[in-house]
């Protein structure tokens, strides 16, 4: 720990200490503003695809090339923290975030808007990591158990206050802006984090950061946009050849990914993927455990967003309050999984997550077809909840669970690929839900038929996340049958993000 963080992390009272708590309260704004911006985006996709003409393909690309951009950014966001110093990286991330809001506001475009989202989440990744190690580095050991609850209150909230924010200044239409409103709202949030940021939080670095793995960042951002490209456009194009010769060329790039690491671990100790973590079998189960878990997110809460708005024509407002059920769900298991039922259970408290989630999609799939398209929010709250539920019983202890079994000096490593993956898994979901939605969608509806076309592709849609969960279950049998808690004096390097709800 540098002077300059024993200064901050042991003055009791006095302006210093108020000075740390200014800024924790502004680094926790600046997770709230992204974790918002990720879950309120998608109660506005069909506003989007309405007034702006979006293909099937763009609103996917909106949604997903934030996660890609993310996912490929975030150790490189974190290590540039490590090297350059937190705070800086910090206002440069929040800086960029808050002028790419701005863009996707302003988008003349569809093509504009998800250029702009595609800059909002490489600032994400320079900005997120930034959260809790600077919160390591200001708050001394017995006060940081306070301040991750703090921190854990605030994902909470926002997970169940974007829906609901999103759907508010969609419908209340601010200043003519409709759906723009969601993202200019960052503006005043984002200048106000910036500017306090500045005067309140006090810079730190790593005694002894990684370099940088700029190539291993190209080849993971290269093989990702290979295989989501033609899988986002390839209905719209007649799925051409070329479209599978860039998912087959993308195996390539992995492989030369994995060959690349391995030398660069050996040369310099620095690689963006630490490849000696997947001979731990746990870990390597539960990276696998984690993507495919994203994936099946992934084509959830879009299809969800689109099934209510689009096929059953309720408004931005009806559908965002439909979805506060699955919130409180997720959020109150979550909370028992940790806290009394994986000490007990261990890792078959995962598993049943899995099996009641999975019920709960089976359920949903059978309630869609029982009342069609006159199905009320009350009668989704059934199935929400026990999918809430069963998300809430694996998400919490997952990180857990995979960590368990790494040795302490690749916790921090860990920790960040388990980001990673997961936002790449989400942007790989999204990416998929051309097949799985789109796909069984006619391309020329009359208006008719949109709301039984629409409800028929979101039953086929859960069908496959029902086939995710049960995979998932599967997979799950190779974590450790008691997972340890977080290693004594660790933290996780990398924020742990919260699924985007609706």
């Amino acid at each position: 720990m540098t002077s300059t963080e024993q200064t901050l992390s042991t003055t009791a009272g006095g302006g210093s200490d108020r000075r740390r708590w200014f800024a924790l309260a502004i680094v926790m704004t600046a997770a709230f503003m992204d974790l918002v911006d990720v879950t309120i985006v998608n109660i506005a996709i069909p506003s989007i695809q309405r007034e702006e003409g979006a293909s099937f393909s763009q609103i996917q690309w909106i949604t997903a090339g934030y996660a890609l951009a993310f996912a490929a950014g975030l150790v490189t966001g974190g290590r540039l923290g490590d090297i350059h110093g937190r705070k800086r990286v910090f206002l440069v991330g929040i800086g960029g975030f808050t002028v790419a809001s701005a863009l996707c506001g302003l988008a003349v475009n569809p093509e504009m808007l998800v250029a702009a989202r595609f800059l909002q989440g490489g600032m994400a990744a320079l900005m997120v990591p930034q959260v809790l190690s600077i919160v390591h580095a200001t708050f001394p050991a017995h006060e940081r158990g306070k301040v991750f609850g703090l921190f854990g209150a605030v994902v909470g909230l926002g997970a169940v206050s974007g829906p609901l924010l999103g759907a508010l200044l969609t419908e209340w239409n601010l200043f003519g802006w409709g759906w723009r409103s969601i993202f200019l709202i960052n503006l005043p949030v984002g200048v106000a984090g910036l500017v306090l940021g500045g005067r309140f939080i006090t810079e730190s670095r790593a005694p002894r950061a990684l370099k940088l793995d700029l190539v291993g960042v190209a080849l993971v951002t290269l093989g990702l946009l290979m295989l989501l490209y033609p899988l986002i456009r390839g209905r719209e194009l007649g799925w051409p050849v070329w479209g599978y010769v860039s998912m087959a060329g993308a195996l390539v790039v992995l492989a030369v990914l994995v060959a690349y690491e391995r030398r660069k671990s050996a040369r310099d100790g620095s690689p963006l993927v630490e490849l000696s973590l997947f001979r731990v079998k746990s870990f390597a189960a539960g990276i696998a455990v984690q993507t495919v878990f994203g994936v099946g997110l992934g084509v959830f809460f879009l299809v969800w967003t689109l099934y209510m708005q689009v096929g059953l024509g309720w408004s931005p407002l009806k559908a965002g309050l439909t979805g506060v059920p699955f919130s409180i769900a997720v959020s109150v298991a979550a909370g028992m999984s940790v806290q009394q039922l994986v000490p007990r259970f261990g890792r078959k408290v995962l598993q049943a997550g899995a099996l009641v989630m999975a019920a709960g999609v089976l359920l949903y799939i059978w309630e869609s077809a029982h009342y069609g398209l006159a199905v009320t929010p009350w009668q989704m709250a059934l199935p929400l909840v026990v999918m809430g539920v069963g998300m809430g019983l694996i998400v919490a202890p997952l990180t857990d669970a995979i960590l368990s079994e790494v040795p302490r000096e690749h916790a921090g490593s860990a920790s960040g690929l388990i980001n990673t993956v997961q936002q790449m898994g989400n942007a790989l979901g999204l990416g998929l839900v051309s097949v799985v939605f789109f796909g069984t969608i006619s391309e020329h509806l009359r208006p008719e038929q949109v709301g039984p076309a629409f409800a028929d592709a979101f039953r086929n849609a859960l069908g496959w996340v029902a086939v995710v969960m049960g995979a998932i279950f599967l997979l799950m049998f190779a974590l450790p049958k008691r997972p340890a808690q977080h290693l004594e004096g660790e933290q996780p390097v990398v924020e742990q993000k919260e699924p985007a709800l609706v």
